[in-house]
């Protein structure tokens, strides 16, 4: 299988970074994008785009879960960075909401909210896309970008209510496949409903995946988000492989 796009992996946490890129070039991929999470990672993420050009495409971000971790200077490097260097980037990401309890006690809503403001603005002043996290927050998170007026985006991961997922469809965005579509039931449903025009792939590498048997992820795992959507689709792997690369290289401008 050839071409596929890992549009949503945290390379800076994988501890092998020259064995991983291997692994996923002979599983096929043709790139990946390197989510950013914070300074560090954002950091990295531009060095490593430099260090495989043409292959791993950096995203800068500042994710909902680190928020409450920051002080005011913090927050303000943070963001600092990110206004000054997205130009460099393919994508905002990751940024978004997060309502997880153990979020939520660290970052209330409204301060999650007005961050991602924030950033979200600095993508309509770049002209770039985002890759949104909206984890039990996927109303608010949409009601903010359409606020916002952002038109070129991806829900990441995206397991929630039916009807939020058609208004985002509506809305012209996408949504990704991850490992997890061979198990999940949200996950596979919202597959099922979504336009192939608007399904992209990709790994959150290095999450753990799996029910009976848990593995860590790597971008070469693509290939499981691919078999399962297809299987989901009730489509061939290849045409829908041609079909989410072509989805990717249009959302995020790749030069493939």
């Amino acid at each position: 299988m050839n071409g596929l796009i890992d549009t949503h992996a945290h390379l800076d946490e994988m501890e092998d970074l020259d064995s991983t890129v291997e692994r996923a070039r002979l599983a096929g991929v043709a790139g990946i994008i390197a989510m950013g999470q914070d300074l560090s990672s954002n950091v990295k993420n531009l060095e490593m785009s430099a260090r495989y050009p043409s292959f791993v495409y950096p995203a800068l971000g500042l994710h909902p879960w680190v928020i409450g971790r920051l002080d005011d200077t913090q927050l303000e490097r943070n963001i600092g960075f990110i206004s000054d260097n997205l130009h460099r980037s393919v994508t905002l990401g990751e940024v978004g909401l997060d309502y997880d309890k153990r979020v939520l006690k660290t970052a209330g809503k409204d301060a999650q909210k007005e961050v991602l403001r924030r950033l979200l603005a600095l993508a309509l002043r770049h002209d770039k896309p985002v890759s949104l996290h909206s984890r039990y927050a996927w109303k608010d998170a949409l009601q903010e970008v359409v606020s916002a007026g952002i038109r070129k985006l991806v829900f990441h991961w995206y397991t929630g209510f039916s009807s939020t997922l058609t208004e985002l469809i509506e809305a012209g965005y996408y949504i990704s496949a991850t490992p997890a579509a061979e198990y999940h039931d949200e996950h596979r449903r919202a597959i099922r409903e979504v336009p192939v025009e608007r399904l992209l792939l990709e790994t959150d590498c290095p999450v753990y995946y799996g029910r009976e048997q848990r593995y860590r992820s790597q971008p070469s795992d693509v290939v499981r988000s691919l078999k399962a959507a297809a299987e989901i689709k009730g489509m061939d792997e290849i045409s829908l492989a041609g079909i989410a690369t072509a989805n990717a290289v249009q959302l995020f401008a790749l030069p493939l």
